[in-house]
């Protein structure tokens, strides 16, 4: 079992000597820390179980300038040891850690009174009933108070068997295969290189694999494993482990990177979090406020906006978009937690709701349903959601909040947090009851029936568009009848969009087009007998196409009248176009081909001057004969002659 326990409490009430009475390992490795007595950076220990197993210990600084470095600690822990010194009782980061504990869903834990040996018993009495006091309605009431002493040894046999026996006891992690190893030291080894290490929060990585360090996206390898000291092939979820990454220098990671697998995490500077404001909170929580923003072991800044108010009072909740200063990386049921800037002190915390959100613009017709889903998120982000129907309705909720696009299973591992296995269970039992559809199978690329649905109707709607401005056109090219709904759309969903149209007959194929199964050309009396006489006028000027304009003249008609009525006679294959403006009637086109094929049976070759004994035509319409025959493949042009390419 992989277990890790966490201190909080305030500075100097003997957390760090106790963690080494318990272990024998003293956490304070740095020279200003020694120097000073108080702990700065976080501090890392083990203890051997009796079962051979290794507890995790997490040591967090106590002081109000090092909150930061707490909150990068306690966000890996599995349960807590909130220390409290005999002699002072409940301080004030002892409330600030007790209530940052409970933002970052830590729900297990117990109390060290400490420094026993410095009070008499009437004052340890008062003190513990002061603790109990001070715990109550927190997830520590009813939690035991262990008296000890680090100096004098007394109280430690029980405290230590109670931590063993509570891991025995302690119920599995999140069974999540997302990889996440949260960055809380970098720092180079001789002979080794650059070394990170960090409380795998979710996954496991082996020694040797590829992995990425987000939010920069940089490529590396974990060359080798630690954990808990020792050499390791395989580091799972809430061990300790340090990292030898290859190729990476110690300036390009920083604490609160996140190393992963590559294309398992995505980068955003917008966050939906479902946030809670303590009760204690000093002041409400404005509109737009900037906030220190604590997740896993990363600090940024953030500011915050309200979607249904423009304050959140002490003790309220609310969905709320936190805009960050710099890229992050997370997953849904994440916790986090704010700090205001002044006074600096933690005043909310939260779960995200969206680590990758949608855009809810005010004009967004759908903003009302998108904001009662994302409220409804967060009741399935407890740590017992993860069940067959609430994880259905998870991942429906992830495809419909994704849109017309759809989602991939790794978008939509980040947007759930579900594991590869229980997701694809829920997809393959979602898709056999048609309430969603894997529109591609190489990429794994998911959308709901609805969302494909729709695609589907605008596509027919759009066919239909095109018909209605252009009755005379018998079919519509692809690209006319994906304008406009398929814009931002991957390709490969709108080709999909496009085969399940013809599928299901919404279209059908027409030449190098698509049309309604229901358009037919139809002319009214005025274009029909534009069509006739402008057929008439070619067929009577046999193999001299008419001057276009000499016939609208005749007919009494416009260019823009006659363009579509000559489209439709050429797709009939009734005239046949040579350039812009002029046209042939079929029968004298075929009968020019006929000659020149004639010609060639005793020629090797044909120039504008053969063709005009051939023909007896003006070099205006010799040229265009010329170009036409080389555009249908009849002829290829050498030079300043055509040779015959059927021969």
């Amino acid at each position: 079992m992989s277990v890790v326990m966490g201190t909080a409490g305030h500075i100097d009430h003997g957390k760090t000597s106790l963690v080494r009475a318990l272990t024998g390992i003293d956490c304070d490795r740095l020279e200003e820390e020694k120097r000073r007595g108080i702990t700065i950076e976080l501090g890392f220990a083990w203890a051997v179980m009796p079962d051979g197993e290794r507890l995790g210990i997490v040591d967090v600084p106590g002081h109000e300038r090092f909150v930061k470095n707490m909150v990068a600690g306690a966000s890996g822990v599995d349960f807590v040891m909130l220390v409290i010194a005999a002699d002072e009782g409940v301080m004030p980061q002892t409330r600030e850690h007790l209530e940052i504990c409970s933002l970052l869903g830590i729900r297990r834990g117990f109390v060290a009174l400490t420094k026993i040996d410095m009070v008499d018993a009437d004052w340890l009495a008062l003190v513990t009933e002061d603790v109990r006091q001070f715990v109550a309605g927190s997830f520590l009431e009813g939690a035991p108070i262990f008296p000890v002493s680090a100096s004098t040894g007394e109280g430690l046999d029980a405290l230590k068997k109670y931590i063993f026996d509570s891991v025995k006891k302690m119920p599995t992690r999140d069974s999540s295969d997302i990889f996440r190893l949260p960055v809380d030291r970098v720092f180079t080894l001789k002979g080794h290189g650059t070394v990170v290490t960090g409380t795998v929060a979710s996954g496991a990585v082996e020694a040797g694999e590829e992995v990425c360090i987000q939010p920069q996206g940089t490529l590396s390898r974990a060359r080798s494993l630690q954990c808990h000291g020792d050499p390791a092939e395989v580091v799972r979820t809430g061990r300790r482990c340090a990292m030898n990454v290859q190729g990476v220098e110690v300036d390009d990671i920083h604490r609160g990177d996140v190393v992963c697998r590559p294309g398992t995490l995505f980068p955003s500077r917008r966050w939906l979090v479902r946030l809670s404001s303590l009760g204690s909170a000093p002041r409400p929580l404005r509109q737009r406020t900037e906030v220190h923003f604590h997740h896993g072991t990363r600090e940024c800044a953030a500011r915050v906006r309200f979607y249904d108010r423009d304050k959140l009072a002490p003790g309220e909740s609310c969905l709320a978009e936190l805009r960050f200063s710099e890229d992050m990386v997370g997953l849904f049921g994440d916790h986090c937690v704010l700090r205001a800037y002044s006074p600096l002190r933690t005043v909310a915390g939260g779960i995200v709701v969206s680590p990758l959100p949608p855009e809810l613009r005010a004009r967004d017709p759908q903003r009302a349903e998108k904001l009662a889903l994302l409220n409804r998120l967060p009741e399935l982000a407890a740590p017992d959601y993860l069940t067959a129907h609430t994880a259905s309705d998870l991942v429906a909720a992830a495809l419909e909040l994704a849109g017309a696009a759809g989602a991939d299973v790794p978008h939509l591992q980040a947007l759930t947090g579900l594991g590869a296995t229980p997701l694809q269970k829920c997809l393959q039992d979602m898709a056999s009851r048609g309430k969603v559809i894997c529109w591609d199978k190489e990429s794994r690329s998911w959308i709901t029936s609805p969302a494909l649905q729709q695609l589907l109707d605008a596509c027919v709607a759009r066919a239909g568009q095109c018909h209605t401005k252009d009755p005379l056109k018998p079919a519509v090219s692809q690209g006319a009848i994906c304008a406009g709904w398929s814009a931002g759309l991957p390709p490969r969903l709108v080709q999909k969009v496009l085969e399940l149209s013809l599928k299901k007959g919404l279209l059908v194929r027409e030449g190098d087009g698509l049309r309604l199964p229901s358009h037919k050309v139809s002319l009214g009396s005025d274009a029909e007998r534009l069509r006739t006489a402008l057929l008439e006028a070619h067929d009577k000027a046999g193999m001299t196409p008419p001057n276009l304009k000499d016939v609208l003249e005749q007919i009494e008609a416009t260019e823009k009248q006659a363009a579509p009525v000559l489209r439709l006679l050429c797709e009939e294959k009734r005239l046949v176009r040579l350039k812009d403006g002029l046209y042939c009637s079929r029968a004298a086109v075929d009968e020019i081909l006929d000659k020149v094929r004639a010609w060639f049976a005793d020629h090797d070759d044909l120039d504008v001057a053969g063709l005009k004994t051939l023909l007896g035509l003006s070099r205006k319409y010799l040229i265009a004969l010329l170009e036409y025959m080389d555009r249908e493949k009849i002829t290829v042009r050498v030079g300043d002659k055509r040779q015959y390419r059927g021969r």
